[in-house]
């Protein structure tokens, strides 16, 4: 651990609290491009760079998802109810990802798929659709099948699920304020299962670097984990200031960014 990576994890770490608890997004959508750059930088090959960053992303948002929940609570946005609706499924979801389906992809394939998902969840945002009035949250049954396309999706690109539970929540009429708090809530269970199932799938492994176990690399998620849970009380603050509009459109705009680096980095590995 350099002085210069210490001080690169740090400000990644910052930043990503941050947008945890502005979008409810667990940081992962800004944590996974970075990693997987700093990593490279560093001599892993480009096809496990992607997968160890996924992975050390989706470690860090245990820690980041509980200092974001905890603001959110506190202002009374999170939609308990669909939180407990949501879960079992992620759980699932999470550990077939987690455990099967990570460990098969090659690494170029898992970039292209985070782009894919990441596009069309900042398209949809923008489109700023009014959903129908009478749609609402579907019932038990839907709620178990959606919450496992959400841990499963999540696993795969290393994200809090914000990207698909946001939007997801919004098309059934949940205020976006209570979506992205709710969003927040959901990062842990989703985190849990996923890490969980990264060690398994990862754990015959080679260390790429000093400090790696498998898909994580520890270094850095003790770096970024200190730094975020420290930001992430800021950003929820800061999402109950805005308006519906500005925080659609700073959400749509993060995630077309981080897409078009992600397909730009899977294309060159194809």
């Amino acid at each position: 651990m350099t002085a210069s990576l210490v001080v690169e994890l740090l400000a990644l770490g910052l930043a990503a609290g941050f947008l945890a608890g502005l979008l409810g997004i667990g940081g992962g959508m800004l944590l996974v491009p970075f990693l997987t750059f700093i990593l490279g930088q560093r001599g892993v090959p480009p096809g496990l760079a992607v997968k160890m960053a996924i992975a050390t992303s989706m470690a860090t948002i245990m820690f980041t998802s509980l200092s974001s929940v905890r603001a959110h609570h506190r202002r009374g946005a999170v939609r308990w109810e669909l939180v407990r609706g949501l879960a079992p499924g992620i759980l699932l979801g999470g550990l077939l990802a987690g455990a099967g389906l990570f460990a098969l992809l090659k690494g170029a394939w898992l970039a292209l798929v985070f782009a894919a998902f990441v596009s069309f969840s900042g398209w949809q945002m923008l489109r700023n659709k009014r959903p129908a009035p009478s749609r609402q949250m579907p019932g038990t049954a839907g709620q178990l099948g959606a919450g496992a396309g959400i841990g499963l999706l999540s696993g795969l690109v290393g994200a809090g699920g914000g990207f698909v539970s946001v939007p997801f929540m919004v098309w059934c009429n949940v205020p976006v304020h209570f979506a992205v708090a709710t969003s927040a809530a959901l990062g842990f269970p989703i985190a849990v299962a996923n890490t969980l199932g990264y060690v398994i799938g990862g754990w015959g492994l080679a260390p790429a670097l000093p400090g790696a176990m498998g898909y994580l690399y520890l270094p850095a998620l003790g770096v970024i984990a200190l730094a975020s849970v420290t930001m992430a009380p800021l950003g929820a603050r800061a999402a109950h200031a805005m308006n519906v509009a500005q925080l659609k459109k700073a959400f749509a705009s993060l995630l077309f960014v981080l897409a078009g680096y992600m397909l730009w980095k899977g294309l060159a590995e194809l």
